[in-house]
C-alpha cells in the first residue's frame, strides 16, 4: 500500500476507534435500560468498525449494507439512524427506506425517524402507504392536531409529483375541514401544483374561519401575486384592521417596489422602521428607494447608517454610495467608495470599471488603465470586462491603435471570446483595417450564429464602404430576421437603401429607426436623406434636435460639417 494511502487509512482506523469507545461507553451505561439495545460483542465491535471504515473511504454502498445487517443485529436505534443516513448519502433510496422503517419500528416516539420514513416514502412515490401513516399520525394528535397538519404542509412540499402532493394533502385532511389549517396547507399544496382556482378558493375559506391569520394573508397575496393591484388591495384592507401585521405590512412594500410605486413604498418601509430604526434590511430599502427617486441626500443618510450596524451585503451598500457620490460630481469619494467592494461581490468588476471611469474623466487615464490591470479576478468573463473596459477608456481618449492593440493582444489568449471580436473589429474599422473587421466579425458568426449584432454591423459596414451590396443586404436582411424590431438594423437597411439610391426605402427604414431610438447616428443618416431630396428644413431641424441633445457625438458633427460648414 502506498505511503500516503496508508497513514489515511491508519487515520481512518483512529478516528473510527476513538468513536467505538465512545459508543461502546454509552451502550455500557444505556444497556440496563434500553431492551433493544444489544451488548458490544467483539463481532459488533468489528462490524461497527468495518462499516465506519468503508464510509470514510467513500465505500458508501458497502458501508450501508453493513450498517443495515448491523442494525438488525443490534436493534440499536443510533445504528439505525447511521443506517439510514448512510443509504441516503449513497442515493439508495431502496436501503434508506429499510433502514427508516427499522428505526420507526425500533423506536416508534422518534420524531427524526418518522419524519425520515415519511421524506423517503414521498422521494419514492409510496403515496398511499404515506398517506396511511399520516392518516394515523393526525389522528393520535388531539389538541396539536392544527400544528401537526402544518407540519404536513412542509412534508408536502418537498414532493417532486406536485400533483401527487395535493392528492395527498386533500386525503389525509378530509376528517379537518373545520380547521383553518387545512385550507392553508390545501392552498399551499394546490398553489405549487398550479391549481390556482383550488388554490385561491382554499385560501379564501381559511381566512373565513379565521380572517385575521397572518399566515394566511401573506399566503393569499403569495397566490395572486400575478395581480399586483389585487394583491395590494387585499393586503391594504388586512392592514387596517391588523396595524401591527409586520411580515403583511413588509410585504406591502415590497409589492409597491414591483409595482413601481416607489413613493407609497418609501412610506411603508419608513414606518415600519419607526419600531426598527436599527434595522439594516429596512434603512438599506429606504436608502435605495431614495435613490431610485432621485433624492441622494436622503439615500446617502440611511445608507451611511447601515454601515455601522450588521449587514450581510456591506459590499452593495458601499457600491450605491458611490454611486451616489458619482450622480452627486464628488468622484474621489465616490472612486474610494468603489474601491472598498471586495472581490468577493458580484458588484466587485462594475465598481472597477466605474471607478476606472471617474478616474479617466479626471484627466488620470494612466491611472484608469493601472486600476483595471490591478482588478483581483481570475474568471475569464470578468477579465473580458476590464479588457473591454480599458479599451473603451482608450477610444474615448481618442487613442484607437492603442485600444486595437490591447483588445486584439488579449483576442490571440481568448480567440473564440465573441465580445472580444466583436469590439476588435469594431475598432478594426475605426483605424481603417477593413480585412480585420470582415475577418474577425465572420469568425463571430461562425461562433454564434444567431447573433444579429455581427450580421448587421459587416453588412452595415459593407454599405457604408459602398461595397458589394447585394451580400451587404442579404446579411442585413438575417440580421433583420433575427432582430426586427433593432433600430441599429432598421437604420444599415435604411442606409443600404441609400446606397442604391432607392430613396422611398431609405426614408421608410430610417423613420422607423429613429421612432424606436433616437439615436444621433440614425438622425445623421436621416437627415442625409432628407438632404440628397431637397428637404433640407427637415433635415436641419432632425439635426440640430439631435445636436443639443448630443453635443459630442463625432458621427452627427461630421455629417452636420459636410453639409452645413
Amino acid at each position: 500500500m502506498p505511503i500516503l494511502l496508508k497513514s489515511r487509512f491508519i487515520a481512518a482506523v483512529a478516528f473510527t476507534a476513538l468513536s467505538l469507545l465512545a459508543f461502546g461507553q454509552e451502550k455500557t451505561a444505556v444497556s440496563a435500560s434500553s431492551n433493544s439495545a444489544s451488548s458490544l460483542t467483539p463481532k459488533i465491535l468489528y462490524q461497527y468498525l468495518l462499516a465506519e471504515v468503508a464510509a470514510t473511504q467513500g465505500k458508501l454502498s458497502f458501508s450501508s449494507a453493513a450498517y443495515l445487517d448491523l442494525t438488525k443485529t443490534t436493534r440499536d436505534p443510533r445504528i439505525a439512524r447511521r443506517a439510514t443516513e448512510v443509504a441516503f448519502f449513497s442515493r439508495d433510496q431502496e436501503a434508506a427506506l429499510k433502514a427508516a422503517r427499522l428505526w420507526v419500528d425500533i423506536e416508534p416516539e422518534s420524531a427524526d425517524a418518522r419524519q425520515s420514513l415519511w421524506t423517503l416514502l414521498a422521494a419514492t412515490n409510496r403515496n398511499d402507504e404515506l398517506a396511511g401513516l399520516l392518516t394515523q399520525v393526525l389522528a393520535n394528535e388531539g389538541t396539536n392536531t392544527a400544528s401537526s397538519i402544518i407540519g404536513l404542509g412542509r412534508l408536502a412540499s418537498r414532493f417532486s409529483d406536485k400533483q401527487a402532493s395535493l392528492r395527498l394533502v386533500m386525503q389525509v385532511t378530509a376528517p379537518y375541514e373545520t380547521l383553518p389549517e387545512t385550507y392553508y396547507v390545501r392552498a399551499q399544496a394546490a398553489w405549487t401544483a398550479k391549481d390556482l382556482d383550488r388554490a385561491k378558493a382554499s385560501i379564501d375559506r381559511a381566512l373565513v374561519l379565521k380572517p385575521d391569520w397572518e399566515p394566511a394573508i401573506l399566503l393569499k397575496a403569495q397566490i395572486l401575486s400575478g395581480d399586483t393591484e389585487k394583491t395590494l388591495a387585499v393586503l391594504s384592507e388586512f392592514l387596517v384592521r391588523n396595524p401591527g401585521a409586520h411580515d403583511a405590512k413588509l410585504t406591502y412594500a415590497r409589492v409597491l417596489v414591483d409595482a413601481k410605486r416607489y413613493a407609497e413604498a418609501r412610506q411603508a418601509f419608513t414606518e415600519l422602521l419607526e419600531g426598527q430604526k436599527d434595522n439594516a434590511e429596512l434603512l438599506y430599502s429606504v436608502g435605495l428607494l431614495s435613490m431610485e427617486m432621485g433624492d441622494f441626500a436622503t439615500g446617502d443618510g440611511y445608507l451611511k447608517r447601515v454601515l455601522d450596524l450588521d449587514f450581510a451585503d456591506m459590499d452593495s451598500v458601499r457600491y450605491y454610495l458611490g454611486h451616489s457620490a458619482e450622480t452627486g460630481h464628488r468622484a474621489q469619494e465616490a472612486v474610494d467608495y468603489f474601491d472598498t467592494v471586495s472581490d468577493r461581490s458580484p458588484r466587485y468588476v462594475s465598481a472597477q470599471v466605474r471607478a476606472a471611469t471617474l478616474l479617466r474623466q479626471q484627466g488620470k487615464l494612466d491611472d484608469a488603465r493601472r486600476h483595471l490591470q490591478q482588478a483581483e479576478t481570475a474568471a475569464p468573463k470578468e477579465r473580458t470586462v476590464l479588457i473591454l473596459a480599458e479599451s473603451q477608456l482608450l477610444v474615448e481618449s481618442h487613442q484607437f491603435d492603442e485600444a486595437y492593440k490591447l483588445l486584439n493582444s488579449e483576442l490571440s489568449a481568448q480567440p473564440n471570446d465573441t465580445s472580444l471580436l466583436y469590439e476588435s473589429a469594431m475598432l478594426a474599422e475605426k483605424t481603417g483595417k477593413f480585412d480585420v473587421l470582415e475577418r474577425n466579425l465572420r469568425r463571430l458568426i461562425k461562433l454564434k450564429p444567431d447573433s444579429a449584432e455581427a450580421y448587421n454591423a459587416l453588412g452595415y459596414s459593407m454599405a457604408d464602404h459602398n461595397i458589394r451590396l447585394d451580400e451587404a443586404q442579404k446579411l442585413i436582411e438575417k440580421a433583420l430576421s433575427l432582430a426586427p424590431q433593432d433600430a441599429a438594423i432598421l437604420d444599415s437597411r435604411g442606409w443600404l437603401a441609400f446606397r442604391r439610391n432607392d430613396m422611398p426605402t431609405a426614408l421608410e427604414f430610417l423613420r422607423k429607426a429613429f421612432v424606436v431610438n433616437d439615436d444621433p447616428e440614425i438622425a445623421a443618416h436621416l437627415g442625409e436623406v432628407l438632404w440628397a431630396q431637397g428637404h433640407h428644413d427637415d433635415a436641419e431641424k432632425i439635426w440640430d434636435t439631435a445636436f443639443k441633445a448630443h453635443p459630442d457625438n463625432e458621427a452627427l458633427a461630421a455629417t452636420i460639417k459636410r453639409f452645413k460648414p
